[in-house]
Parts: structure tokens; sequence; C-alpha cells
């Protein structure tokens, strides 16, 4: 009988394991979708056409004290990695007016592209966000590998970038 209790107790710790791996396992398991946004610049970009480089993907708005506030450490992230291949979109909210978001590009220097979600479909495409600062980190073979509802933890994004180009010597910068 004891025997019987101690395998029965066995399984059923193994199958509470099994169920909490899936449950708390990282969105790094989930493909990214096949959003393509359009910058203010007037540039087609698809999350497609940009695997084989690391994508930070950042829905934010003008009306975002947090937002607004992560802007500088993203600059300075894309400053510092874009000509190894790190590709960053932000996204402006549907709610956004475009000429608030063109001005808060100019008085802030961002200088990774922006494009306007004018009818949420990138936001609903990335499953309904609504909570900005949301984020998407995308690694170059195209799997969300970390995400974020709220402030980036930089220093997370940035080793995970730095380790994503350093093991890929080869990502194609356009």
């Amino acid at each position: 009988m004891r025997l019987k209790d101690t395998v029965i107790a066995l399984l059923v710790l193994s199958l509470i394991g099994i169920l909490a791996a899936f449950w708390l396992a990282p969105a790094g398991l989930r493909e990214a979708p096949p959003a393509s946004v359009t910058t203010l610049q007037g540039k087609q970009l698809s999350l497609p056409s940009l695997r084989g480089r690391p994508v930070l993907v950042t829905f934010w708005s003008t009306s975002c004290r947090s937002c607004v506030e992560e802007i500088p450490h993203l600059v300075e992230l894309y400053r510092e990695y874009a000509h190894r291949g790190l590709e960053i979109i932000g996204i402006a909210m549907a709610y956004d007016p475009p000429d608030r978001v063109i001005a808060m590009r100019e008085a802030r220097g961002i200088t990774y592209p922006l494009a306007l979600d004018i009818d949420s479909r990138v936001a609903r495409t990335f499953g309904g966000v609504s909570v900005t600062p949301s984020s998407f980190l995308i690694a170059p073979d195209g799997r969300v590998v970390h995400q974020a509802a709220g402030e980036l933890d930089m220093d997370k994004v940035r080793k995970l970038v730095a380790g994503m180009i350093a093991g890929n010597d080869t990502i194609a910068v356009n």
C-alpha cells in the first residue's frame, strides 16, 4: 500500500511540474506575428522581412509618461546596436494624434523608425495590446523571446540583444 501511495504522489508531483512549466513558460516559445507597418517616413517594414535580425517592437503613446521616459534608453540602444543589426520599431497607439507623434519624434530626437497604428490593426495582431508601453523583443529566428507590459528592464534587453548579435555574426544590415 505504501509503494502505491508513493507512486501516485510522484505522478501527481510530475503532473504539477509539467503544468507549472507550461503555465510559466516564457513568451519565447511563440512566433512573432507577421505584422507590417508604414513608418512616418513612408518606408514599409514587415517583421518577416526583418528575419535574421533582432527586432524590438514597442507600442507607445505621447501621453504615456513611462513611454516618454523610456525613449532616451531606446534611442541609446538603437544608436549602440543598429549598425550591428538591431531594429527598433516604435508603434504609436491609434488614439495618438499623428501630429503629436511627429512633434515627439522631433523633440526627443527619436532616430529609430516610428509608425502609426491608426486602426489598431498591429496592436490586435500582437494579441490586443492596450497597455503602454508594451514591448516585444523578437529573436533573429522570429520568436518572441521577451515581452513586457510597462517599462522595459533595459539591462535585461541590452543583454539579450548583445547575446543575439554576438551569436549571429551574419546579421544582414539593410
